[in-house]
């Protein structure tokens, strides 16, 4: 076994090495990369996969992607003959190249990380033995200058000074943060209450912790970058590397876990945190969260923990954690001593137990390990157990799935079907977050496997199939955490309440929603805004708030557009003016029925006055044409207000008017009417009926249906105005009964005229009884028991005639019906003279009394109601 000094002594004549040091924020990796594209080969260590993989994307737009790989533990891009490799540090080659020729740059970031129990011995040997042939760069903190010093002597040190201040800003209130600022926590459930009233108060946050895969982190910190939200609540990773654009850094708490004990952070993690405040030459600002996550008093920076952050001034460190980098494996016994050994360097402390070595040793100590033999076997046992703890379950858990792993691996290589298998049961995006995160650390672990080409055979389909279901799984989980702790209305809200009204990024989608920056936060329903009614009640004032600001403009813009249209949508419904189910406006009911008068709804109170007074215009005018089919009313409504009538006329015109254009005869007052005025009324198209006084224009469909619409008759519609329908409880406007039938009033008028006619015709010939034909009314689809039921409303009695006796023959005489003055009117007689048959100039016979003639015929007219 080498020693730690003999290893150091037996790389420095390998090319340049330079330690380029300084604090959090100084452009060191930025250098680095610069100097890795100046050479013709290089090799970059990273400590986390986030950061390889953003660095590998940076040298990708430099040199072309055939040129540059990535390799870490679960992912490996590298292209034939690339030159350029950004690796984890675990990932990263020893002697510091691919295929055995070192690389002509070689450089380790974040070299500190040494002192840490866990990875540190990884690093400590990665600064040690990793060399460029022209030119190695050791980046890290200013307090790794001393044991650099120590170890690597002849190590040139490069101090990257700060550009931009770093202040101490005390402790606020979650709700009183500044935009840009990044929450750092130090454990999953602090993390949570923290975006969780994030949420609430800002409209959320983006989360980065260490149990993310890094696509979801990567489209965590890329909501961040955009300004999608305004903060970012992280774990203590934030302080390893990550670019972000931060102004204020606020600790949640000053402690942590460290996996054995609760302690105090030390200044120089505070600084690695803090740091990540300010860019280049923009300053930043850390401090504390008032109240912590629980209400309690602060955390608090005392004076020397806030001096040593401000001016970068930390107790250097004095050890770097060791392990044996290459043991011996000729026995599983003789391995573990090795990676007990203790180091030879007193600048070298002996690693604690990381968790594979964990691992080897609860393996070592079962049957499992008692027969593996050969440095072969001992080697491949070793890299299994070396298998990352993806889940964070722990030595013994995540020993009994290495013994599991290594059951498969020890004779053979695991099959594609069995692999394929496993892969498949976590291909599932369906669960809450810590369902999402436990299946994301499952499959690193697989992928991981797939890796090795001496583990799974069909290696680069298994790599390529879990790679694309973390794939999936990340974009799931990422989903979940934005749906969780992503408000991003109340975060566009938040931005934009401050503006001007006008300079809201509001717009109205064609369904009425109305967006503020692609954000829905309500509908507008006719002149009206509602909020969403998805939103929780903390939400609906500030969502109301933005929607009030907007609408002036909004609802302006909206009158004038409906104003200029052809205001095809409206509907007249019960008097009721509406548009697009919004009522606008109401019918007065005081007002004229012909030229009706509208009051403006409440709907209209928030459209400002000039667009309101358009609008309102606009909507009288299309009323104006609506009621054309009324003008018949508006003659009689006019000749209400005249004196050419006299009252007793004016009062046979109200009462039409009040009865929607007809009244029944014995409610009519005729006989207060003086027959010299009825040439008037007739001039106003009334017309007197032997059952009713009525307007025959307003009994067409489209006047009854008007008059409906308009709430002027609340009677039941009949909209087509059949001559006859079935009878109903409720009759409908314009019929009245006629048995198990209604027919209309004016066909009904019709009809009993035609009767009177046949009357008076038939006693002309001294018949005291009268044959009546029944064509006419049979033709309007009246049957013959309504028939018989409106001539007895009328006034008209039917005399059966008797049917024939047994035996005899003959036709049967028709049935006969009489007449009983009094009880119903009959149509207006005028006497007519004889035939002109005269001696002396002398008319011979008496006057004949005739019905007064029915203009026109009958049956010509019904022809066209029928039809």
């Amino acid at each position: 076994m080498r020693s730690a000094a003999t290893v150091t002594l037996a790389c420095v004549d390998q090319g340049a090495i330079k330690a380029v040091l300084g604090p959090t924020n100084t452009g060191k990796t930025h250098l680095a990369i610069e100097r890795m594209c100046g050479h013709s080969s290089g090799v970059m260590g990273f400590p986390l996969r986030l950061l390889a993989r953003e660095v590998y994307d940076r040298v990708v737009a430099i040199k072309g992607e055939k040129q540059v790989a990535l390799i870490t533990g679960e992912e490996r891009i590298e292209p034939e003959g690339a030159r350029y490799f950004c690796c984890t540090a675990e990932a990263m080659p020893r002697i510091g190249g691919f295929g055995g020729q070192p690389a002509s740059f070689v450089a380790l970031d974040e070299a500190q990380i040494g002192a840490n129990p866990e990875r540190g011995h990884i690093f400590t040997d990665r600064l040690l033995n990793a060399r460029g042939r022209d030119e190695t760069m050791l980046l890290g903190s200013a307090t790794l200058e001393p044991i650099v010093r120590q170890l690597v002597p002849k190590a040139e040190i490069i101090e990257r000074p700060r550009f931009s201040t770093l202040t101490h800003a005390g402790s606020a209130k979650l709700s009183r943060l500044p935009p840009r600022s990044a929450i750092v926590a130090f454990s999953a459930e602090q993390v949570y209450v923290v975006a969780e009233m994030l949420r609430r108060f800002r409209g959320g946050s983006a989360v980065v912790m260490g149990a993310l895969s890094p696509e979801t982190r990567n489209k965590q910190v890329a909501m961040f970058q955009n300004g999608e939200v305004d903060y970012i609540v992280a774990t203590d990773a934030i302080g390893m590397g990550l670019n972000l654009d931060i102004d204020h850094v606020a600790f949640a708490s000053l402690s942590k876990f460290d996996g054995m004990r609760k302690r105090r952070l030390h200044p120089s993690e505070m600084a690695q945190i803090a740091g990540r405040a300010g860019r280049h030459q923009r300053d930043g600002s850390f401090g504390t969260l008032a109240g912590g996550t629980s209400g309690r008093d602060a955390p608090e920076f005392t004076e020397e923990e806030v001096y040593a952050i401000e001016e970068h001034r930390f107790a250097p460190l004095t050890k770097l954690f060791w392990r044996e980098a290459e043991p011996r494996f000729d026995t599983v016994a003789t391995l573990i001593a090795d990676l007990e050994a203790p180091p030879d360097d007193p600048a070298l402390a002996a690693a604690p137990e990381a968790i594979d070595l964990a691992v080897l040793k609860r393996l070592a100590e079962e049957d499992l390990a008692a027969d593996i033999r050969g440095t072969g076997q001992v080697r491949r046992f070793w890299e299994a157990c070396s298998l990352p703890d993806f889940r964070q379950s722990g030595p013994d858990v995540h020993a009994r799935f290495v013994a599991r792993l290594w059951r498969d691996l020890r004779h053979d290589y695991l099959g594609a079907d069995y692999v394929a298998a496993r892969i498949a049961e976590l291909d599932n995006v369906q669960g809450d977050i810590d369902t999402l995160q436990g299946r994301i650390a499952a499959i690193r672990s697989w992928a991981y496997i797939c890796q090795r080409p001496d583990w799974v055979l069909a290696r680069d389909e298994m790599a390529a199939r879990s790679r694309a279901v973390e794939a999936r799984l990340s974009d799931a989980l990422h989903a979940r955490l934005t749906e969780r702790f992503v408000n991003r209305r109340t975060a566009v809200l938040l931005k934009s309440l401050g503006k001007d009204a006008g300079l809201l990024p509001v717009t109205v989608a064609h369904d009425g929603e109305l967006l503020v920056d692609s954000e829905s936060i309500g509908r507008v329903r006719g002149f009206r805004f509602e909020v969403d009614h998805r939103a929780d009640h903390r939400d609906r004032k500030m969502l109301q708030a933005a929607g009030e600001r907007a609408m002036p403009k909004i609802l302006s813009e909206r009158a004038d557009a409906l104003a200029a249209s052809d205001l095809s949508d409206l509907e007249l419904a019960q008097g009721i003016v509406r548009w697009q189910g919004t009522e606008l406006a109401r019918i007065d009911r005081d007002g004229p029925i012909a030229n009706p008068r509208l009051v403006p709804s409440k709907e209209l109170a928030d459209v400002p006055e000039p667009a309101r007074a358009r609008l309102l215009a606009a909507i009288e005018a299309w009323l104006a044409g609506q009621v054309a089919p009324l003008a018949p009313l508006a003659k009689i409504e006019a000749a209400t207000h005249s004196e050419e009538g006299g009252s007793e006329a004016r009062a046979l015109l109200l009462k039409l008017v009040a009865g929607a254009g007809y009244v029944a005869r014995k409610a009519a007052g005729l006989e207060h009417v003086p027959k010299e005025l009825r040439p008037f009324l007739r001039k106003l198209g009334v017309h007197f009926g032997a059952l009713d006084v009525y307007a025959p224009a307003l009994l067409k469909p489209g006047a009854r249906q008007l008059l409906h619409a308009l709430g002027s008759d609340r009677r039941p519609l009949e909209a087509a105005m059949q001559p006859v329908i079935e009878g109903k409880d409720r009759l409908p406007s314009g019929y009245r009964p006629a048995g198990e039938q209604a027919i209309r009033i004016d066909i009904a008028d019709k009809i009993i005229r035609a009767a009177h006619e046949a009357r008076v015709k038939q006693r002309e010939k001294g018949a005291s009884k009268v044959v009546l034909d029944q064509s006419l009314a049979i033709s309007t689809g009246l049957t013959p028991r309504s028939f018989e039921r409106l001539l007895g409303a009328a006034g008209f009695r039917l005399n059966r005639a008797p049917d024939l006796a047994e035996g005899q023959l003959g036709p049967r005489q028709p049935d006969r019906w009489s007449w009983r003055p009094g009880q119903a009117h009959a149509p207006q007689a005028k006497p007519h003279k004889a035939a002109s048959n005269r001696k002396n100039g002398k008319p011979r016979g008496k006057p004949v009394e005739r019905a007064e003639p029915v203009p026109g015929n009958p049956f010509a007219s019904l022809a066209g109601l029928v039809r």
